[in-house]
């Protein structure tokens, strides 16, 4: 158990180590904090545009470092043979596997949890059609650029890595900014307990993605890896249009049942359009999206076991 938690402590840190984890971070950071300015003039639908803007820049960008983080810490490792020595330890396969998804799953978690947090602070800053609340911009473009500089002052002075302070301290910065909104702000039009349970919906997407990632990282290299990921992605996005159908095929209606089974439903997890118009998102359907969270992530975790049991690890030779 004590190597399990090495295996997922350190996968988390090398996760959030990785220069391109924090060009993410800040990219998708950026992006929703302007959103407002970008959604202004468009006749009552400013609020609308940027919850869906905000969202959809959550999921892609959390899906995208998803796949990074288990490439960089699963295929790299074992072209580098860093798991062969790994496994030459007292670890058994399964506990390195279940360790890099555990450490990946809380890295991504981390990274839509500080974007969830920041789309928020967007809601707060699109005030109406014709005005943005500057002060709350302005306030949330400095804590962008002092996360920054408490990464290279750390560094600097300390060796530390850049990209782990720098996500830290926006980890730590973004949220207290966005309770402090949240508190001392007049509420907006929209209703923020069901904005927070789309938010939540969406994490609960990037966590179930990552972990898929790490099932094609113990076979494939970052960039077959990404286009796998992104097809699965597409299709998960339109199984509803395109499985669950009846034909009048017996074996056709199997194998659709089947493609929809296996292939992940994004929409379950996307209720932008319901925070958009007010519309009340129950409790029992985010339990509901947990428990199919939960399942997928078991199955995708016992199928990456299972397929990493006999990899010839000695042999890899990718390049």
């Amino acid at each position: 158990m004590f190597n399990f938690f090495k295996i997922t402590s350190n996968t988390f840190k090398e996760s959030v180590r990785e220069p391109i984890f924090f060009l993410m971070l800040f990219a998708a950071l950026v992006l929703i904090g302007h959103y407002p300015s970008a959604a202004l003039f468009v006749f009552s639908e400013q609020l609308k545009l940027v919850v869906d803007s905000s969202m959809a820049t959550s999921l892609i960008f959390g899906l995208v470092a998803g796949v990074l983080c288990a490439s960089h810490t699963v295929a790299r490792e074992m072209r580098n043979g860093t798991v062969l020595l790994l496994l030459s330890k007292p670890v058994y396969r399964w506990t390195f596997v279940l360790g890099k998804i555990i450490g990946i799953a809380l890295a991504v978690t981390l990274f839509a949890a500080v974007c969830n947090f920041a789309a928020v602070i967007s809601v707060y800053v699109a005030t109406d059609q014709f005005r943005m609340d500057m002060g709350i911009y302005y306030i949330y473009l400095a804590l962008l650029a002092a996360g920054c500089v408490v990464g290279m002052v750390a560094n600097f002075w300390k060796g530390s890595s850049f990209s782990e302070i720098a996500s830290y301290a926006l980890t730590l910065l973004v949220p207290v900014f966005a309770v402090y909104c949240l508190m001392a702000k007049p509420e907006p039009t929209l209703a923020l307990a069901d904005l927070g349970k789309a938010l939540i919906l969406i994490n609960f997407a990037v966590i179930a993605m990552s972990t898929l990632a790490v099932v094609f990282a113990t076979r494939l290299d970052i960039v077959a890896n990404l286009c796998v990921c992104s097809v699965v992605f597409f299709l998960g996005l339109i199984s509803s249009y395109l499985f669950q159908r009846q034909t009048d095929s017996d074996a056709l209606n199997l194998v659709f049942g089947t493609l929809y089974a296996i292939l992940p439903n994004w929409q379950y997890f996307w209720l932008a359009d319901a925070v958009a118009v007010n519309r009340p998102i129950p409790d029992s359907y985010v339990i509901n999206a947990a428990i199919y969270m939960v399942i997928y992530v078991s199955v995708c975790s016992m199928w990456a076991v299972a397929i990493f049991q006999n990899k010839e690890i000695a042999g890899d030779s990718r390049v």
